[in-house]
């Protein structure tokens, strides 16, 4: 009897300490995916490689995050970013399933919380609920064999004041290493913040690479590597149209916009220009945005439009991507007007008036064009950071002739900021676009 309890007793303990290891372990589960593929960067040539199953890697990349995994494959593309775990239409393990199926990577990013919507990174309590959020997170996808890395927050830096938000991060980092060997660790800093990165490479310095988000900086990026001797490899998470907060504005505060195909310039000179240029460091980089988002206009940062039509910048990156462009290219913004006038000359209409406007779009193979005009009001969105905008309607006025290249339009009955959206469609699911910001006086 006495052995028998012995026995019992000593069964009990094995479960109880299996229990507690698993316990410290948290709770992981006992099988690993054997399919998961390491990623690695290693030094190479006096620059650095990245590998992925032991070959190199050379990503070709944009940010997604709604958009369609089915056509960046198809234009080339081998890689996306994205900016959570989590979103209102898919989970990360359907797009981590939708980019396996078509040949892609996913360096998919964690959300963590940032200061300027309201967390604390001095409330211990919080920041430690955030972190066993990520370690959860973590344990789902890290054998994932379409994961290329592990973005650690987002833009952790905008507004930011407490440094010790890398403490958490570097927090994080430690316990994905100790997770998942296979799959290095980044975090991304909006614009070229010289104090970030000191405090990145003071407090979170488990990190294997650090990424830049550059919108009208690119052009500064290879001086401010060389500047800041910075001499680690690194990605470009976001790089693309020259932001919102960085171009010239009307009299009354609007920002005037690029065409779909002065945009399509910017990206062809900032790849060939500056991301070419800091090859052997850049391991890296993904284009902003595949797809489409409300951001000050419906029109400033996705490659598609509203309406799914790839524009300009597609055929740009499928040229990157490829060395050769698209077989049937999307249609070209020469020239735009109302009222005679271009964007930068504070248009000025009144109440009610009736005035034309003129757009001059080119097709490459001479697709026969339809065209589509519209007017907003003026976005009066203040959000920061990319954050979320409610889209814009558009006004119920009706244009007349609104299928030909040339409108005339009657100014609103309401004093105000407006634009006038054109839009070109080639038949092929390709469009151009522009925009007029314009004023309207009683």
């Amino acid at each position: 009897m006495d052995a028998t309890r012995k026995i019992i007793r000593y069964c009990f303990c094995v479960i109880l300490l299996g229990a507690f290891v698993q316990g410290c372990a948290g709770s992981e589960p006992e099988t690993r995916n054997p399919n998961a593929i390491k990623v690695e960067i290693v030094v190479d040539d006096g620059g650095y490689q990245l590998l992925r199953g032991g070959e190199p890697y050379q990503i070709k990349g944009a940010g997604l995050e709604y958009g369609d995994i089915i056509s960046l494959a198809a234009h080339g593309g081998n890689s996306i970013r994205t900016w959570s775990t989590k979103n209102e239409t898919e989970t990360a393990a359907e797009v981590l399933d939708k980019a396996l199926e078509n040949g892609v990577t996913v360096a998919l990013c964690l959300r963590m919380g940032v200061e300027h919507w309201g967390f604390d990174y001095d409330d211990a309590d919080a920041v430690r609920v955030q972190f066993e959020e990520m370690r959860r997170e973590v344990l789902k996808y890290r054998d994932h064999p379409a994961l290329l890395v592990w973005i650690i927050g987002n833009e952790l830096n905008y507004d930011y004041t407490n440094p010790k938000v890398y403490d958490a991060v570097n927090d994080v980092s430690k316990m994905i290493h100790a997770l998942d060997p296979n799959h290095p660790t980044t975090t991304t800093i909006a614009g070229l913040n010289a104090e970030a990165l000191k405090d990145i490479h003071k407090r979170a310095t488990d990190l294997d690479f650090v990424s830049f988000q550059v919108y009208g900086e690119l052009v500064t990026l290879p001086d401010f590597i060389e500047r800041s001797a910075y001499d680690k490899p690194f990605f470009v998470t976001e790089w693309g149209a020259i932001g919102h907060w960085e171009v010239d504005k009307t009299s009354w505060g609007a920002p005037i916009e690029a065409t779909s195909s002065q945009k399509a310039e910017t990206y062809l000179n900032g790849y060939r220009e500056r991301l070419e240029t800091v090859e052997g460091k850049l391991v890296g980089s993904y284009a902003f945005l595949w797809g489409q988002k409300q951001e000050r206009t419906s029109t400033w940062f996705g490659l598609f439009t509203e309406a799914g039509e790839e524009t300009e910048t597609v055929d740009v990156m499928h040229y990157i991507w490829n060395g050769s462009w698209p077989d049937n290219r999307s249609p070209k913004v020469s020239a735009f007007s109302l009222n005679g006038m271009g964007a930068e000359q504070n248009v000025m209409l009144r109440v009610g008036q009736s005035y034309d406007a003129t757009v001059e779009i080119i097709d490459h193979e001479r697709d026969a064009l339809t065209y589509r005009w519209e007017i907003k009001p003026e976005s009066d969105a203040t959000q920061v950071g990319g954050d979320f905008e409610q889209d814009l309607e558009s006004l119920d006025q009706r244009l007349i002739s609104a299928a030909s290249a040339q409108v005339e339009i009657t100014a609103p009955p309401i004093p105000g900021a407006y634009r006038l959206y054109v839009y070109a469609n080639d038949g092929h699911g390709h469009a151009a676009h522009a925009n007029i910001p314009f004023y309207v006086n009683k």
